[in-house]
């Protein structure tokens, strides 16, 4: 019989990924759907009409399930998120953290867990919400290989297009890839930006540089070209990659390196200019931003 699945945090990926789960995880029983703002869960839920049903407590979510996802913002959303989800009985339970969190934050997790008498699954996930709505993730696993084992029938098509399997690896090892793999996104974004105020102030042209990094790149790079050159960076009301968790996630990794007695000096400019991006947008920042702030280091307004 399959088992009783729950999941936690409906944000930007979380609400794509749980979506997939109830619509192609062959449940034989309603996921159960938990946020910290309820409308946000009994919205969903009715858009997937007799698949979920919502739960009013981390604590009531946990006590019906087997397995348990997680998926929320930062070390200390999960920290308090595990805390209620400790308080009742969870022996047996398998919890399955896709948050991004810094290694040592994930250690813990599994270390309280585990002596809860639960089983844990680190499964941080790559790739943007349009992505998470459309079940092609890349969901990477660690902790015992028997429990990756229960938790891989809802990766690999269903909330994702391929697993990075670290089963029998430390827990921590799946969020340190996961740290390192997104300084590769928020370099990837200023380099975009800085090629493209130099293309526009030197007379190149924007859209000439776009043409060449469709063909030269496409996937990710032509992508955020795209949101750049369409002013997508600063229109949303909700950003795509918030810049707050960027600034979280960079400052992760430049903590990380320096605990490894390295520097990630492009990170550094990154995060300099997302600290920019904050200023002039409130929470509503995106890490797309950075467009914004290479551009008024040049001279040139924010907003394209």
């Amino acid at each position: 019989m399959p088992p009783q699945l729950a999941w936690i945090g409906l944000g930007n990926m979380g609400r794509g990924m749980c979506k997939n789960i109830a619509e192609k995880g062959q449940l034989d029983k309603p996921l159960i759907l938990y946020n910290r703002t309820q409308k946000r869960a009994d919205d969903l839920s009715e858009t997937l009409s007799g698949k979920t049903a919502v739960a009013s407590t981390i604590e009531e979510a946990v006590s019906k399930a087997d397995i348990i996802f997680t998926c929320v913002g930062n070390d200390a959303a999960i920290n308090g998120t595990i805390d209620e989800a400790l308080k009742g009985n969870v022996k047996s339970k398998l919890f399955v953290d896709c948050s991004t969190v810094h290694p040592d934050t994930t250690e813990g997790l599994a270390k309280r867990v585990t002596e809860a008498g639960a089983d844990f699954v680190a499964c941080p996930v790559f790739g943007a919400p349009a992505a998470a709505d459309a079940g092609q993730l890349i969901c990477v696993l660690a902790g015992p290989k028997e429990c990756v084992e229960k938790v891989k029938p809802y990766t690999k098509g269903v909330m994702g297009r391929a697993d990075v399997d670290f089963g029998g690896q430390p827990y921590g090892k799946a969020s340190l890839l996961k740290i390192i793999g997104n300084t590769f996104i928020v370099q990837m974004i200023e380099a975009l930006s800085e090629g493209h105020v130099l293309a526009e102030k030197s007379g190149l042209g924007t859209e000439n540089l776009h043409q060449f990094i469709e063909v030269m790149f496409p996937g990710p790079y032509t992508a955020y070209s795209n949101r750049m050159m369409s002013g997508d960076y600063y229109k949303r009301d909700e950003p795509l990659f918030a810049v707050d968790l960027a600034r979280k996630d960079a400052g992760h990794a430049m903590a990380l390196a320096k605990a490894a007695g390295t520097r990630m000096k492009a990170v550094e400019v990154a995060d300099a200019h997302l600290e920019q991006v904050k200023k002039h947008r409130g929470e509503t920042g995106d890490i797309a931003g950075i467009y914004g702030a290479v551009r008024q280091e040049g001279g040139l307004k924010f907003e394209n």
